[in-house]
């Protein structure tokens, strides 16, 4: 069955529709959630907020072709609520690639993840948070607007700005200096 079927059911209350567009959606939801609170755990709680939200709120759900995306926004809603729940929280992370390049150099690609990992960890939660929409899942920037639920140009500002303290953390890191995790981040 499709997938406007199946939220049309769900709608009315089908359990096993649900749990079908949930299965379909667990894996895309929890690495963004990974990426975002940098915390596996915390990823599966924000997943698992978001789906109760989701099956609590879906019969208002105005619009059941734009499912993927309110889903999205549900999650990155919990994310973001998590977060602040545990701002002084010190976390780690492994990223999970989702589209892999060919291995030419193992080091290289561990270098590389290590100094991504440093750089999304000073970023603030709804930077990382557009960041990881829009590079790592590749929502184009009116979908993320769409799934935060904040204009386009606010999606543009933050993400320009995401984009330059990612840029100054690299150099810094390349030169060796330490590069301070400003007050109520997650490091």
């Amino acid at each position: 069955m499709d997938q406007r079927g199946l939220v049309e059911r769900a709608r009315r209350g089908d359990h096993d529709a649900f749990a079908e567009l949930a299965r379909a959606a667990a894996v895309r939801l929890d690495r963004a959630a990974r990426l975002i609170l940098r915390d596996p755990e915390l990823a599966r709680d924000a997943v698992q907020e978001g789906l109760i939200r989701a099956w609590r709120d879906l019969p208002g759900l105005r619009d059941p072709d734009r499912f993927d995306a309110w889903l999205h926004r549900l999650i990155v809603h919990s994310c973001i609520d998590l977060a602040r729940r545990r701002q002084r929280r010190s976390v780690e992370v492994e990223i999970t690639e989702i589209n892999a390049p060919p291995l030419d150099d193992a080091s290289r690609v561990v270098d590389d993840r290590e100094l991504v990992n440093r750089v999304l960890r000073r970023l603030d939660v709804p930077g990382r948070a557009i960041v990881v929409l829009h590079y790592y899942l590749g929502l184009p920037l009116t979908e993320v607007s769409a799934t935060l639920g904040i204009p386009i140009g606010t999606v543009k500002s933050r993400l320009h700005r995401a984009l330059r303290e990612m840029r100054i953390a690299i150099s810094d890191d390349e030169l060796g200096l330490s590069v301070p995790v400003r007050e109520g981040q997650l490091t």
